[in-house]
C-alpha cells in the first residue's frame, strides 16, 4: 500500500450538533476533531450464532486510535445523513455487508470526552461472515467471547479504541 493512501479524508463534511444532538452547522472532519465539537457516529457489534463478537483492529493509517481494537464497524455520519443510513453504509464500506434493513438499535450514548465528543448509536446484528475488510481502515479482525473482551478491556484498556471501550463496558461491564 502506498504512503499516500488514507483511511479517511480531513475534508469530509460532518454535521456539528448541540447538547441535544440538534444540527447547528457543518465543519470538516479535521476542524471538528481539532476543536472537539459535538458530532455524530455509529458503532455496530456483529455477533455470530455462537455468541462471539467480531472485533476489528484499526489500521495504522487511521487518524484516531490507530492499531487498536474497535467495534465490528464504526464511523461518522456524513453531513445530512441519519444514524440508520450511516450504519448501513459503514457496514457495507468496512465489512462488505449489504443489508436489506437497519440492524437493531442497542444503545444511544450522549456526547462527551469518553466518546470523543460524539453522540453515538450502537447497533447489534447477527452475521456469520466472512467479511470483506476495508484494507485502508481495518488491519484485521477476529471473533471473541464477550466476557473475554470485557476482561481484556479492564486489564489493558490501551489496546482498545477509547470510545469502543467506554461503550462496551457500558453494556457488558457489569
Amino acid at each position: 500500500m502506498s504512503n499516500d493512501v488514507k483511511a479517511q479524508r480531513d475534508d469530509e463534511l460532518f454535521d456539528v450538533v448541540d447538547e441535544a444532538d440538534r444540527v447547528i452547522g457543518q465543519a470538516t472532519r479535521a476542524e471538528v476533531h481539532r476543536k472537539n465539537w459535538w458530532h455524530r457516529a455509529v458503532h455496530a457489534w456483529v455477533f455470530n450464532a455462537a455468541g462471539e463478537v467480531f472485533l476489528q483492529k484499526r489500521s495504522h493509517l487511521k487518524d484516531l486510535a490507530p492499531g487498536r481494537w474497535d467495534s465490528s464497524c464504526s464511523g461518522h455520519l456524513d453531513s445530512g445523513e441519519g444514524y440508520d443510513g450511516a450504519v448501513v453504509r459503514e457496514l457495507a464500506e468496512e465489512l462488505g455487508l449489504r443489508l436489506d434493513g437497519v440492524p437493531e438499535r442497542l444503545h444511544f450514548e450522549a456526547a462527551g470526552a469518553a466518546t470523543g465528543w460524539e453522540f453515538v448509536w450502537v447497533y447489534r446484528l447477527q452475521h456469520e461472515g466472512p467479511f470483506q475488510l476495508h484494507p485502508a481502515e481495518i488491519e484485521c479482525g477476529e471473533w471473541r467471547q464477550p466476557a473475554g473482551v470485557t476482561a481484556e478491556i479492564r486489564r489493558n484498556p490501551a489496546k482498545f479504541a477509547p470510545a469502543f471501550a467506554h461503550l462496551w463496558l457500558g453494556q457488558f461491564g457489569g
